[in-house]
């Protein structure tokens, strides 16, 4: 499979299996981040005294901790349409990223403080995602920034190694070549609803497994 047509495939198919779904019908930005009591910004440079952390702020910016707050530059000429695939094709390759994210984490990453917080950020990118699939207001178009998805490949040298060299980019460069994925079934009309709905199913089964986890 071509590195475009593993962009697609992710894309579009997050697109088909999560993004069926959605509505302004969970928190609102706000409400989901600041739930547990006010806005305070944080500041992560040095934080704790741990010195990896230095320029670590410098990445998204000051109080963009998740890099919800970018803007999104079209590239009309390299739209794409998404192809629907086998939810267990899809859900293969997702977790090849998750589990590549582990070791990301857990090789270059040596306090676990440390680990935590970049974790953190993470998952704070994911979760805005699954906004922008939900159409939460606020949010962005679906697609993703192909320059930067472009160094996929990149992650793991020929000899198995954790690449460490730095490709050029922060997260202030997020949004500005995006590629936009059509071909979803969103409508304005029903969406909101069956999307809220496939939504709210899919955090009841993952607050059940969280639980009988003992999380």
């Amino acid at each position: 499979m071509s590195f475009w047509n593993f962009v697609t495939l992710i894309s579009s198919l997050a697109i088909l299996i999560s993004g069926v779904a959605s509505s302004p019908m969970g928190l609102s930005y706000d409400a989901a981040k600041y739930a547990r009591g006010g806005h305070q910004v944080t500041k992560f440079d040095h934080w704790g005294g741990f010195k990896t952390l230095d320029k670590f702020d410098d990445f998204h910016g000051v109080d963009n901790f998740d890099g919800h707050n970018y803007q999104q530059v079209f590239v009309k000429d390299h739209e794409l349409v998404c192809h629907a695939q086998e939810v267990r094709i899809v859900q293969q390759r997702l977790l090849v990223l998750h589990e590549m994210a582990k070791r990301i984490i857990s090789e270059h990453i040596c306090e676990v403080e440390v680990q935590t917080i970049v974790f953190e950020q993470y998952f704070g990118r994911l979760y805005g995602f699954g906004r922008d699939l939900r159409r939460v207001k606020g949010g962005h178009r679906i697609g993703f920034d192909r320059r930067i998805a472009s160094h996929f490949d990149r992650i793991v040298s020929h000899d198995d190694t954790l690449s460490n060299d730095d490709w050029g980019f922060s997260g202030h460069d997020l949004g500005k070549e995006t590629v936009i994925v059509r071909g979803h079934n969103w409508n304005n009309r029903q969406s909101p609803v069956s999307v809220g709905r496939a939504y709210r199913v899919s955090w009841d089964a993952w607050a059940g497994d969280s639980f009988n986890n003992g999380d």
